[in-house]
């Protein structure tokens, strides 16, 4: 690796250890937060949403054959088999209203890394966000709603190395009552919340939810 690289890498990791414990920041989102703001939802057929069977199921902490957490590393794509994703990802972190930012809206296909939580694969709840649409059509996390439980998400590392997580539930929540507590915190494990808008439109005021995918990682290549 060229010198620019390691110093790169060692910058980003001292910005990692600066940032504020994840607790912190999660008492920041739990005031209405909305993920994705500017989605368009100009469309005669909307985004699909989560059948309620999708909701997460019951299991908890590690699972047999949970692979070992991994290092520190930024992401650079997502690829989501199922729904036909596959796109850049971008850092993103919190903005000047204490909102999670969103990739440029003018980028169908730009996903977005939460910076302010942990990498894909490490230990904890890593978060990737997406726009549901822009004023051309439908962007990246379009299809979030209609995927299933066992559905996988794989997260390609800057270290080389691909986390892989199923899926084990979707689900709505109304951006006015955001379970920040329940979609961003730890459960001891690797986990990956991704994240677009979701529920209702109207044109003064946007979705009104956002659709929140809940996956574990289940292996790493």
């Amino acid at each position: 690796m060229s010198a620019s690289g390691l110093y790169e890498l060692a910058e980003e990791e001292e910005r990692r250890r600066k940032r504020a414990p994840w607790g912190v920041i999660a008492l920041v989102l739990l005031t209405g937060l909305a993920l994705i703001r500017n989605g368009s939802g100009e469309f005669d057929i909307g985004p699909p949403q989560p059948a309620s069977a999708a909701a997460p199921d019951s299991r908890t902490g590690t699972f047999a054959g949970a692979p070992a957490p991994l290092a520190f590393s930024a992401v650079e794509r997502v690829r989501i088999p199922a729904i036909q994703v596959d796109a850049p990802v971008m850092p993103v972190g919190l903005d000047a209203d204490g909102w999670i930012g969103a990739p440029p809206p003018g980028d169908p296909n730009l996903a977005g890394w939460f910076t302010g939580a942990v990498s894909p694969g490490e230990k904890g709840t890593a978060v990737v966000v997406g726009h549901v649409d822009n004023q051309q059509g439908p962007a990246v996390f379009y299809g979030l709603g209609a995927l299933k439980q066992g559905n996988r998400v794989e997260t390609l590392r800057r270290d080389g190395k691909t986390a892989v997580f199923e899926i084990y539930g979707i689900e709505v929540f109304s951006k006015a009552n955001f379970p920040g507590d329940r979609v961003y915190g730890s459960k001891g494990t690797p986990e990956l919340r991704v994240i677009t808008c979701g529920g209702g439109f109207s044109k003064q005021k946007g979705y009104d939810g956002n659709v929140v995918v809940f996956a574990r990682l289940v292996a790493v290549d």
